[in-house]
Parts: structure tokens; sequence; C-alpha cells
């Protein structure tokens, strides 16, 4: 009779466990992705801002932001909360439409004119763009970013502290001490 109560004992523990652990993963956010097709007609009903994830497919430094900060639940927030987010691979061959203009390969840069448009021809992976509700570019941030070195300038754009005061400022004031 002992050995079968710890059975049962043993069972509803493993239930209870399970189903926490279903609802813990259930609370963990997962990134909104948009093509850049749907940009406009998503920004004429609901306007955000826009971030854009310039990368290529064999960009290790791109796979790895990816995995790391992409995935950082406080990233996934202020990502979700403030703007559209759109991965962009530079080197794709398919013609892309946004903004009233079609964009398509351009082999001497190894690259679709999108791509070259929006990193002014400076091509560097990954590279994060930020364009603002108007789809005006704010900014170009080249490299490889840790959730610690991007939630500030998430910040700084999506709460628009951009158009109260200048970068360093925003730093000096909003640094973590």
């Amino acid at each position: 009779m002992p050995f079968k109560a710890k059975n049962g004992l043993l069972a509803i523990i493993i239930v209870l466990s399970t189903l926490s652990m279903a609802y813990a993963q259930d609370e963990i956010a997962s990134l909104k992705h948009y093509s850049m097709t749907e940009i406009r007609q998503i920004q004429e009903k609901s306007p955000k801002k826009l971030i854009i994830d310039v990368y290529t497919d064999w960009c290790s430094w791109c796979k790895k932001m990816d995995k790391n900060t992409y995935q950082n639940q406080g990233i996934i927030q202020q990502l979700n909360e403030n703007f559209y987010f759109v991965k962009l691979n530079a080197e794709t061959r398919d013609s892309i439409f946004f903004d009233n203009k079609m964009f398509t390969y351009q082999a001497q840069y190894k690259a679709n004119e999108l791509a070259v448009a929006l990193l002014n021809g400076q091509m560097s992976y990954p590279s994060t763009v930020f364009l603002d509700e108007n789809l005006g570019l704010l900014t170009v941030v080249p490299g490889y970013l840790t959730a610690k070195d991007l939630s500030p300038i998430l910040k700084y754009f999506g709460k628009d502290f951009h158009i109260k005061m200048k970068w360093d400022e925003f730093i000096k004031t909003n640094s973590e001490k």
C-alpha cells in the first residue's frame, strides 16, 4: 500500500511539473516578424517605427545576433511594443516592393538594391536599420549588437528620446549607475 501511494504522489508531481513548464513556456514572448512588402499596409493602420535587420546567410555574427540578442526577452518586449521588425537578407535575388519602389538584385554589389540603399552602399553585416513611422531613415548601426548594446538604442528611438535630445545626452542621463 505505501508503494502505491508513493507512485500516485509521484504521478501527481510529474503532471503538475509538466503543466507548470507548459504554462511557463506560454509566458515566453516571441519576436514578431514582418515582410518588407506588408510594412506599408501595416503602417497605414497602426504606425510604428521600423527596424530592419540586414543580414546574409553566411554571416556568423548575424547568426549569433539572432541566437543571442533577438532571443533576449527584454529585447523582444521592446521590439514588439515599439517597432515592426523585418529581417532582410541583403543578398536575396528576389525583387522587393517597398515604399512604392521595386528593388532588385545588383550583381556589382552582390546584394539587393534595397540593402544597398538602406546601408548607403556601406555593406556591413549585420546592420540594424532604424526607420521612423514614415519610413524615413533614423540611423544605421553596423555590426554585432549584444542585448545590452541594443537595449538603450531601442529605448532612445522607441520612446522618442531622439526628438528631445542628442544621443550623448541620452546616454549620460540614462546610463545605469
